[in-house]
């Protein structure tokens, strides 16, 4: 353990390490350090002797380069979806909603979120940015509906997401833990609200240093790729499975509005997409009441005139499950 500490040491104080050093304060004090770019050592110390298979259902576009696998001997495959993700499901943006980075935003986001919830009969897991946002809900939505009110930290994990899957109508508020691993297919998931963009936060230590060496290519390289993979899996928590249908609502008008929305978009299953209310409280009605698929939307989950069509090529590897 001595000999650890002083080559950990010894590690923080080299001016030639690629190290991004910071300091805790609090009750016990620290010295941290991590590596800014892990692809060199990576590259020269695991792939050469090693095989390795990385999958996920939100693969990011520079994983090759990120983790230094060499490119001549490296394959990579993008498993088909078995889901028809354009009928059984709806991607809302509240483009109408003020700037969400403006205080006045969250009242109307609150309200935004209410209604969409009354939509779906609960039913809904509602996935936050930040602790407060979470407080802010739980304190608005508490007594407004007769539906089991679940928030993160009243219950273990685990005991959270069986009560969430039990309870059919339940809502379950929760934050960027909950974003990804998160499997509860049927209809308990008939709605997923995403409160804002998911971007990193601007003082983590070793994505400063990332932006610093990025220059003014910083948001493009590091945090629009970091908030399109956490975008991803928090929306992928609603298809689950064929007979799945819902609406997946992000309550950030950036994603529509936005210069770089492109790039966010491209990474979210390809859910038929609206910006209009009405219409998404009318698909969320009707996907509720015809989750056995004998109701409005046709056997297949087809709304009235629409051919069913044929799965959608997923994005990335893995997607299927």
């Amino acid at each position: 353990a001595a000999s650890r500490l002083a080559a950990d040491l010894a590690a923080l104080v080299d001016p030639e390490a690629d190290l991004v050093r910071w300091a805790g304060s609090g009750r016990t004090p620290s010295l941290r350090g991590a590596p800014v770019d892990l692809a060199p050592t990576l590259a020269g110390r695991l792939w050469p002797r090693t095989i390795g298979v990385l999958t996920s259902a939100t693969v990011p576009r520079d994983l090759v380069e990120r983790l230094g696998l060499p490119p001549d001997r490296t394959d990579q495959l993008t498993v088909a979806s078995p889901f028809d993700y354009r009928h059984q499901g709806l991607l809302y943006v509240a483009a109408d909603l003020p700037d969400r980075r403006r205080p006045q935003a969250d009242p109307a986001a609150l309200a935004r979120l209410e209604a969409l919830m009354e939509a779906a009969g609960g039913r809904t897991l509602a996935l936050f940015t930040s602790w407060r946002a979470l407080q802010d809900a739980e304190a608005h939505l508490a007594g407004r509906f007769p539906w089991p009110l679940l928030v993160q930290g009243q219950l273990p994990k685990a005991e959270l997401l069986r009560r969430f899957a039990d309870e059919e109508t339940s809502c379950l508020l929760a934050t960027v833990s909950f974003w990804q691993g998160v499997d509860v297919p049927g209809r308990a998931v008939s709605l997923v609200v995403l409160d804002r963009i998911p971007f990193p936060r601007p003082d983590d230590p070793v994505l400063s240093a990332l932006r610093q060496r990025a220059g003014t290519q910083g948001f493009r390289r590091v945090d629009l790729p970091r908030a399109a993979t956490l975008l991803a899996q928090g929306a992928g928590r609603l298809i689950r499975r064929a007979s799945d249908r819902g609406v997946v609502a992000v309550l950030d008008p950036r994603l529509a509005t936005a210069s770089y929305r492109r790039l966010l978009l491209d990474a979210l299953p390809p859910l038929r997409r609206t910006t209009d209310l009405a219409e998404t409280l009318a698909f969320l009605s009707a996907a509720v009441a015809d989750h056995d698929g004998t109701g409005p939307f046709g056997e297949h989950g087809a709304a009235p005139g629409d051919r069913p069509r044929g799965p959608r090529a997923a994005r990335t590897a893995g997607e299927a499950q």
